[in-house]
């Protein structure tokens, strides 16, 4: 089943995009996207399993950090151009709607 596109799935790529090298927590990836964890988290999921994203837990003491481990997610190599390919054919219009915008009297 190929990934859909959304906007939200967008977002998170792109915030993931922007140091691709660099790993992002689920929190912290909600709060660049402006999404709520319900709704990244599940993103991230799929990402995963289509390869996208790859990630692991935090080795960590819950007890001594005072905190849960966090799981941390990060782009594959094979993430990064997926995603990049998909970031800069979202941005482009289709063909089809700049005939409509051109036929309603707009401007491209």
């Amino acid at each position: 089943m190929a990934l859909r596109l959304t906007v939200q799935v967008l977002l998170v790529l792109q915030a993931l995009l922007r140091e691709p090298g660099r790993e992002l927590y689920g929190l912290e990836l909600s709060d660049e996207t402006g999404l709520l964890p319900g709704t990244a988290y599940p993103i991230l999921l799929r990402l995963e399993r289509e390869g996208w994203v790859a990630s692991r837990w935090e080795d960590v003491d819950p007890r001594a950090e005072k905190r849960p481990a966090r799981r941390y997610y990060r782009l594959t190599a094979g993430g990064t151009v997926q995603a990049s390919a998909a970031a800069a054919s979202a941005r482009r219009p289709r063909a089809a709607a700049l005939r409509t915008l051109a036929s309603e009297g707009g401007t491209a």
